[in-house]
């Protein structure tokens, strides 16, 4: 459970809090003020993204700290396996937020629709808390659109096996690829609001 708790920490920080970012500039009226700038929207968008990034990132290793400290949970994988597996999901976790954020220009509805289809499955369908391969499998095949699906995979293989690249790369893959598609989605999405 604990390694998988890494998850969570990190989708809640990633997609709820970044949901909330440009809906909030939006909300207040200050993103026309933005637009007037001689920043360029990625500019922009970096700006908004790469604080919680990091905020991300500290979570997961204060919670790896407190895992390995606390709990007494083996950590047999690498530091820097950690470091690089959890910025790709992190990403990806950052680019979902942000097209929610993108799309909605409410803070209270981007709030609850970053609950409802990015921490709740999560916390349902990634192996977290029940096995997948004991579930339906329509259930089975709609967790494989969740991220966390394969981050959990990914921390669970670190803390207990170690680094063993034939889990962890198909895994790791799968949320570049998710990444790559929610972050490009994303910038398309504000750009044509923008415009």
């Amino acid at each position: 459970m604990v390694p998988g708790l890494i998850t969570l920490i990190m989708t809640l920080i990633g997609i709820l809090l970044t949901a909330l970012v440009v809906a909030r500039e939006w909300e207040r009226g200050t993103m026309e003020a933005l637009l007037v700038t001689p920043l360029r929207r990625i500019d922009l968008l970096l700006g908004k993204v790469i604080p919680y990034y990091f905020l991300g990132m500290m979570g997961m290793g204060l919670s790896v700290v407190v895992a390995v400290t606390v709990f007494h949970v083996p950590f047999r994988g690498s530091i820097a396996a950690l470091l690089i597996l959890s910025s790709i999901f992190m990403l990806a976790c950052l680019g979902f937020g942000l097209l929610l954020s993108a799309a909605i220009r409410i803070q209270f509805v981007a709030a609850q629709i970053s609950i409802v289809a990015g921490f709740l499955p999560a916390l349902f369908l990634s192996g977290l808390i029940f096995d997948l391969e004991s579930t339906p499998r329509a259930i089975q095949i709609i967790s494989h659109v969740v991220p966390a699906r394969y981050f959990v995979a990914i921390s669970h293989t670190l803390f207990m096996a170690g680094d063993i690249w034939p889990v962890l790369l198909p895994n790791a893959l799968v949320l570049a690829v998710m990444a790559v598609f929610f972050i490009g989605m994303a910038f398309r999405k504000i750009t044509k609001r923008l415009e």
